[in-house]
Order: C-alpha cells, then structure tokens, then sequence
C-alpha cells in the first residue's frame, strides 16, 4: 500500500478520532493488516502494535486541541486513570505472547459482540427521555478501568469502544463522550505504545518481519497515518461538525461494522 493512500486514510483516522473518540484503532487495525499483508500471520500483531502508538499521538493532540471546560467530567479520575494505564500495560504484554488468531478475531468478536449491544439495549441508539446526569462523573466506574485497558491493549482498540456506550448512557452527547474518550484513550495508549517500541519484536518470524520496524511497530505506516491525521484533528477541534445525535450514534456503529467486516477479511 502506498504512502499517499496510508496519508489519506490518516485523514479518515483524524476525523474518527474527532467525532467518534476512537483515536484511531478501528480504522488503523484493519489497514496495517492488509498494508502488511506479506507479513501473513503477524500482520495484525504488527497493526496492534502501530495502532497503539497512532492512537497514542492522535489522542494527545485531540485531548491538547479540545475546549477548555469540555473534559471537566474527567477531573478528579486520577484511579481511572491510572487503571487504564496498567490495563494497557498488561494487555500489550499479553498480545505478544498470544496466537495471531486470537488476536485477529478477537478483534472482530469483540466488535460484534460491542454492536449487538448497541443494536438491542437502549440507551446508545434510544437514549430514554428521562436519562440521569450519570455522565458528571464520565460515566466510566473506576473499577473498570484494569479490564478496560487489558482488553483495549490486547486487542488495539484503544478502550473507546467501551467508554462512549457507557458515557452515551450515563446521559453524554455523542459529542461529549467522543471528546472524553481521547484522554482516557491516551491513558491506555502511553504504556502500551512504550513497550511497544522498546521491547524487541522476537515474536516476529520471517525475513520480511523485520523490515521498516521499530519494535513492532511499522514506522512508515505510523508516519503516513499520523500525518493525515493530525491535520485533520486540529482542523475539526477548531471547526467541530454539528451532526444530529442519532446520525452521529448511527455513524459510529457503522464504523464499528466496518472494521470487523475489514479485519475478518483480511
């Protein structure tokens, strides 16, 4: 895959990033894997490893660029915070020494098992009437914040696909809970994008398996991804988009389809 097209999907990675909190993950996951395709088995272990730190960067300059006062919520959470971050250092640990299969689809089942969810519980697509202003404190309990991490380190998703469903129910715009979920995502992604890059990639076999990698990570495609996503990022902080809520909720259950549609396939 070209560096052009990698940049443009960087484009697509900043505006999820923006709009859905995704930093990136379900679009970098499934793109390095076919970008890396040679690679055979360790393609989504090398897309896991390079979706942490482009998650890592994009979710720094989204949370830098948001409004002042639009992360209060998020105050005070220094324990979530920091069980997010051990969680992301466990689960990248883990996927080192895990099948390329059980990376590969438990990515794609733990999106399908994430959008039936959203389709058959209200609350995400039918937010009740008279929802309680649950989301003054994020939205997100402390206590999950170990097997938040864990599970979004594994398998590279950066956590936000669990923490917008529960900041969309405990009463926060879609706006809101994307916002929000970039420093939560950041504070996943700091760990795990560090062991990333300096542990040795030994899990990796081949001739090719080494070529254009830091770690496990692959630089070029970093590089490409980041610098159309960064851009973009600012540009949509400055200039947010106004889109209906049950557009917006609808839009990022798509994207959620969509990425396990790519990941399984490739």
């Amino acid at each position: 895959m070209s560096f052009v097209v990698l940049v443009l999907v960087g484009v697509l990675v900043g505006i999820t990033t923006v709009l859905f909190g995704f930093g990136g993950g379900f679009v970098t996951v499934p793109i390095v894997t076919v970008a890396d395709a040679a690679l055979g088995g360790d393609a989504v272990r090398v897309a896991t490893a390079t979706s942490a730190l482009v998650m890592l960067v994009n979710a720094a300059v989204a949370t830098a660029s948001a409004r002042r006062g639009t992360l209060g919520p998020l105050r005070g959470r220094t324990g979530l915070f920091l069980l997010l971050g051990l969680g992301g250092a466990v689960g990248v640990a883990a996927a080192r020494f895990a099948p390329d299969a059980l990376l590969r689809w438990g990515f794609v089942a733990y999106l399908a098992v994430t959008v039936a969810d959203l389709l058959l519980r209200p609350g995400f697509l039918r937010p009740a009437a008279t929802r309680a202003q649950r989301g003054a404190r994020g939205g997100v309990p402390t206590a999950l914040g170990l097997p938040i991490g864990a599970a979004a380190a594994f398998l590279g998703v950066g956590g936000s696909v669990m923490t917008v469903p529960m900041m969309r129910r405990a009463g926060s715009s879609m706006a809101a809970a994307a916002t929000l979920a970039n420093p939560l995502t950041l504070a996943i992604t700091l760990p795990a994008a560090s062991v990333t890059l300096l542990v040795p990639a030994t899990g990796l076999h081949g001739a090719d398996a080494t070529v254009g990698l830091v770690g496990a990570v692959d630089v070029r495609a970093a590089a490409a991804l980041l610098l159309g996503a960064m851009p973009a990022i600012v540009l949509l902080r400055r200039r947010p988009p106004r889109l209906p809520e049950t557009v917006h909720a609808w839009g990022y259950l798509a994207l959620l389809v969509a990425a396990g549609v790519a990941v399984a396939a490739g």
